[in-house]
């Protein structure tokens, strides 16, 4: 099925026929999607899907996660599912807005797919943006226009499968440039090699256990590793030891929670994997200062 208002506000295409109500893959022209929702996209708020804002022109800031970013001319940022972000008040930006969900770019169980969805949205220690000169914006304008053309067609042979392949080129250039910058800021390999692959390998395997109280041993097993080896590895490569890592995620959601949802602390805190209430108060305010009351009265 093809939703499709005007070539530069809105496209969507439905894999799934049977939740019409939930697009796979949409395109927005960046303004008009600002300009009319914009009581909603200037307060904190989460999606279930992926994004990538493309800043073709404008100045001001974007915030994920409790976390402040720049924005420039042509800055690309990527934000994951179950991010808190928002808007600043600028309603003159100038871009393109995608929206996709995650089987929209994970097909198959390779070193390509998960690299897109792990590396790119849910690295919570890489910055989650890159800034492109002309040349190369010129090239990811060509991705777009070969989208939209896409979407404007009717449902005929091969159309899911040449979405998908326009979307993940899109995204695999924009991890070379991604990788590019960080070269040139860290003159360190613009090639993934296999300790960054086995770190974000134990930031997925975090994202997806965090509750479930793991120790660092056993976050090892299931990297096949011994504990000494992944504390050597999160040592070198974040300056941190994994039961920081862990404890990060834990506090990350629990602040997502207390900020996005209508939970209290106590439910919160059970959510989270905690039996006593009182030991996750705490545990967050150990990491954090404030106490999770505190904190949700300090960003309301």
């Amino acid at each position: 099925m093809i939703n499709k208002r005007t070539a530069n506000t809105i496209v969507e295409y439905h894999l799934n026929r049977h939740q019409p109500e939930k697009p796979q893959l949409a395109i927005h022209d960046l303004n008009d999607y600002i300009t009319k929702h914009k009581g909603h996209t200037t307060k904190p708020h989460i999606h279930s899907y992926f994004q990538v804002i493309w800043f073709k022109q404008g100045k001001g800031k974007h915030f994920i996660d409790f976390d402040e970013h720049n924005v420039l001319d042509n800055t690309i940022l990527f934000v994951a599912k179950n991010q808190v972000h928002y808007f600043d008040d600028n309603t003159n930006y100038q871009g393109i807005l995608l929206h996709f969900n995650e089987n929209f770019i994970v097909e198959k169980d390779n070193e390509t797919d998960f690299f897109l969805k792990s590396n790119l949205f849910n690295n919570p220690y890489n910055q989650p943006l890159c800034t492109l000169k002309k040349p190369t914006a010129n090239i990811f304008d060509e991705y777009i226009t070969q989208i939209k053309r896409e979407f404007s067609t009717p449902d005929i042979f091969g159309k899911e499968e040449l979405l998908k392949s326009y979307l993940k080129a899109f995204l695999i250039q924009i991890q070379r440039v991604k990788q590019a910058c960080e070269h040139t800021e860290k003159q360190t390999s613009a090639t993934p090699d296999d300790k960054k692959v086995q770190l974000i390998k134990f930031i997925n395997l975090i994202n997806e256990n965090y509750t479930k109280g793991l120790s660092v041993s056993e976050y090892a097993k299931l990297l096949f590793i011994s504990s000494r080896t992944l504390s050597d590895l999160t040592n070198l490569q974040l300056n941190k030891t994994p039961s920081q890592m862990i404890q990060e995620r834990i506090v990350l959601e629990a602040q997502r929670l207390l900020l996005y949802s209508e939970l209290n602390v106590n439910q919160i805190g059970y959510r989270l994997g905690f039996d006593d209430p009182s030991y996750f108060v705490k545990y967050f305010k150990k990491h954090t200062n404030l106490s999770p009351l505190g904190f949700r009265k300090s960003v309301s």
